[in-house]
């Protein structure tokens, strides 16, 4: 286990699989990984190479939320207290959602707490079969945290949301596939691989367009249709007017994979 709790590979061009890693804890949310995930963030904020972000854990979980023994290590603190602290934690780990690429959380066992928060903040969520996801905050005797009151909401819709945050209960992959929550359900045995692979095919698209569509489809995309319309009669001029788009059609009439630049 690395120092920092987090660690960082390049397996493709563009790709970074950025892997929480603190199995003895399950990869709760530490200190020294909570300031890695910011410095790592804020790396890959400036990375023109960047294409696709995953984000997944070591051992046999995701993530098994914030580290309970700073959460609840001090009795004595105050509400403010406690504020000051819950606050840039929140921000700290949804700054992922700052990133104007892809990113995918691929869930390899037990998302829990704000560990299932941080992969509702990713764009996709790939799901190995027999990983459990869920909000218990209520059973700990807590509110919920980390944007799950909004995150979860956008994601399967107020009714389920209700559901998982009241009754602070967990469910299998297939159940969380079926209510939206993950995109797809994969076998365990060669899980990321197969979600490198869908990585791959992201960064392989043009990353102008790529970059505009993530960030239109951000926070439950546009508030009407007319306002997605006024985004797109900007966006798509913008992609239209490059490199990339003159190659994407060329490639499509000779039948063969585009090489796209950014340009």
């Amino acid at each position: 286990m690395s120092e920092s709790q987090l660690s960082v590979t390049r397996p493709s061009p563009g790709v970074v699989v950025a892997t929480l890693d603190n199995p003895d804890q399950r990869n709760a949310m530490s200190g020294p990984m909570t300031d890695a995930w910011t410095a790592l963030m804020d790396d890959l904020a400036t990375d023109r190479g960047l294409r696709v972000l995953v984000v997944t854990g070591t051992g046999s979980a995701f993530c098994s939320g914030g580290d309970t023994s700073w959460i609840a290590g001090d009795p004595a603190a105050t509400v403010a207290d406690l504020r000051d602290r819950m606050l840039p934690f929140y921000r700290a780990w949804l700054s992922v959602l700052d990133l104007d690429v892809p990113t995918i959380a691929a869930v390899n066992g037990p998302a829990i707490g704000a560990g299932l928060c941080l992969a509702l903040a990713c764009d996709l969520r790939y799901a190995a079969s027999g990983a459990r996801l869920g909000a218990p905050f209520v059973r700990l005797g807590m509110h919920p945290g980390m944007g799950a009151t909004w995150l979860l909401p956008d994601v399967v819709g107020p009714a389920r949301a209700r559901d998982l945050l009241l009754t602070g209960r967990t469910v299998d992959a297939d159940e969380a596939l079926r209510m939206g929550l993950a995109s797809a359900v994969l076998p365990a045995e060669g899980f990321l691989d197969a979600v490198l692979e869908t990585a791959i095919g992201i960064a392989a698209t043009a990353p102008l367009a790529s970059r505009l569509t993530t960030r239109a489809l951000r926070g439950g995309g546009h508030a009407d249709l007319d306002s997605g319309l006024r985004w797109e009669a900007l966006a798509q001029p913008v992609t239209l007017a490059t490199d990339d788009l003159q190659e994407g059609i060329r490639a499509a009439r000779e039948r063969r994979a585009p090489r796209f630049t950014g340009r």
